[in-house]
Parts: structure tokens; C-alpha cells; sequence
């Protein structure tokens, strides 16, 4: 039975292929029949700063916000933007998050720490499935996969055909680099979690 609603939430760092991760996650629900409402943040983006978005799944959605304690899921591109977005999610809602770190200005210019133990701790909030997806996309042949890989955890959660995931990621990246993303969507759907 598919459930009414699935508000998901995404959070990055400019460069990481939010923009590109929600065209597919949406392209996919559409065409597996669901109403989908989506907006993305991407302002920042340019100077390395952080980008998010919203998609919300269901029957029928009149609109893209998800209201603070109501997030299903948070598809987290960076462990920050993990604690930075956890607000938005209801107790015991799913976090799949990317654990390569990628240090702000404060951080880099060391006015500030890096909060790994405030990340560590969302682990007794959230059902959190972390992976090192950057690493795993190089090991695949390209760094750009990793969003892919995040999508590929992902879909194991959502009431969409597999086929329809696919189908959706060919649709939406160059020719020459199919097979790769299909093998890093291959990847993400075998992580446990």
C-alpha cells in the first residue's frame, strides 16, 4: 500500500549534484504515477556554500515545504548538512548521509571545529545510513557519482519500480556515463541500512 506522503529533504554543498539528484528522485515518482512537488536553494552554490531542497511524494501534494517535524527522510551530501537539516525530520525518520567531510571557512580557517561528535549523536535520533559515497564513487570512476550512490540508498525506501529508477538516471546524465551511474545506483542499493 502506498503511504500518503513522503517528505524528503536534501542537503548539500554547491557542487555535489543536488539540482541534478532531485530531477531524478521526481522524474522517478511521476512516472511511477505520484503527485510530486519539489524546490531547491541553490544560491550559495556558486562560492561552495550550502544548497537544499525539498520533494514531496504522494497522491496528491498542493506544496514543495515540508513543515519542521514532519521530514520523512534527509538525504544528507555532507555530514554537516546532516545535523544542519535533522530539525526538519520527525523522531526515528531516516537520514542517509554521505560521510565524506567537506570543512566550511570557519572550519578551514580554524575559528571553529568541525561538530563530529553533535554528527556521531544523530545516530540515537534517526535510523542513519552512513556511507563514504565520494570514496565509493572514485572507486566507481568518477567523484560526480556520488549523489547517484545516495540515490541508489535511497530508492529502497521509496514505492518506486526499480526499472523506473533506471530509467530515470538514463534520462538524466551524458550517454558516455550511463553504465557508470547505473553501477553507482547499483552500489547505493546494495548498502545496508
Amino acid at each position: 500500500m502506498r503511504r500518503l506522503i513522503t517528505n524528503i529533504m536534501l542537503g548539500g554543498v554547491g557542487g555535489q549534484g543536488l539540482i541534478l539528484m532531485t530531477k531524478i528522485i521526481c522524474q522517478a515518482a511521476l512516472k511511477d504515477g505520484y503527485d510530486v512537488k519539489s524546490n531547491d536553494v541553490v544560491g550559495l552554490s556558486q562560492r561552495g556554500g550550502m544548497v537544499w531542497g525539498n520533494i514531496r511524494i504522494g497522491e496528491k501534494i498542493y506544496s514543495p515545504n515540508i513543515v519542521p517535524g514532519d521530514g520523512d527522510i534527509l538525504v544528507a551530501m555532507e555530514p554537516l548538512e546532516a545535523l544542519r537539516w535533522s530539525s526538519i525530520l520527525k523522531p526515528q525518520a531516516k537520514i542517509i548521509m554521505n560521510t565524506k567531510e567537506i570543512y566550511p571557512t570557519m572550519v578551514q580557517q580554524e575559528k571553529m571545529e568541525y561538530p563530529v561528535v553533535a554528527i556521531e549523536d544523530l545516530k540515537d535520533k534517526y535510523q542513519v545510513t552512513a556511507v563514504n559515497a565520494f570514496d565509493e564513487a572514485v572507486k566507481i570512476g568518477k567523484k560526480q557519482v556520488s549523489n547517484v550512490i545516495l540515490i541508489g540508498i535511497l530508492a529502497k525506501h521509496l514505492d518506486i519500480k526499480l526499472e523506473t529508477w533506471k530509467e530515470s538516471i538514463a534520462n538524466n546524465v551524458p550517454k558516455k556515463a550511463i553504465d557508470m551511474n547505473m553501477d553507482a545506483f547499483d552500489f547505493g542499493y546494495g548498502v545496508e541500512g
